[in-house]
């Protein structure tokens, strides 16, 4: 059954639901886990200015459940270039559109800050091939792929979407 999802901005009782989803992902280790969390402290705590910008899905009506996050940014010196840190989906909620209803939302409002392209990074590892292929399938190009980045073996992905 598919439910009434809405986008909305990140509020500090979120934090728990985000750390629950990106636990339960399966693709972080703790270092990963703690670096996301830090970055919503940080939202939370400094808005605007921290430079993070979440999206935060919420999927039903008289109770809405958080589904899933999208955090992006401006990259820091370019000209319209933005990064997508991080968008995950909970495990319940996935198969469902739900990360692909979060990334166009991410694009769209990259666009209305006069935005021209996003880039995303990701490792090269067996575990986030679901990851890729989501990427690619939502018309993101590998470009560039840097060995041995994360360790030996696990290669830093640099996909990237020309917006406008």
């Amino acid at each position: 059954m598919d439910c009434k999802k809405r986008i909305r901005q990140l509020r500090p009782r979120d934090r728990s639901r985000i750390e629950e989803m990106v636990v339960s992902s399966g693709n972080f280790n703790d270092v990963e886990i703690e670096t996301a969390l830090e970055l919503v402290d940080e939202a939370i705590e400094k808005g605007d200015a921290s430079g993070y910008i979440f999206a935060v899905l919420e999927c039903g009506k008289s109770h809405p459940m958080l589904q899933g996050f999208a955090c992006y940014g401006l990259t820091p010196l370019t000209q319209g270039v933005y990064d997508l840190y991080w968008i995950v989906v909970d495990r319940a909620a996935r198969k469902k559109g739900n990360g692909r209803y979060l990334l166009e939302y991410v694009e769209r409002e990259v666009e209305k800050q006069g935005g021209r392209m996003l880039l995303i990074e990701t490792s090269s590892q067996e575990s986030y091939g679901e990851t890729i292929r989501f990427y690619e399938k939502n018309s993101y190009q590998l470009t560039a792929r840097i060995k041995d980045f994360y360790r030996i073996g696990d290669d830093k992905l640099v996909f990237s979407k020309v917006l406008i």
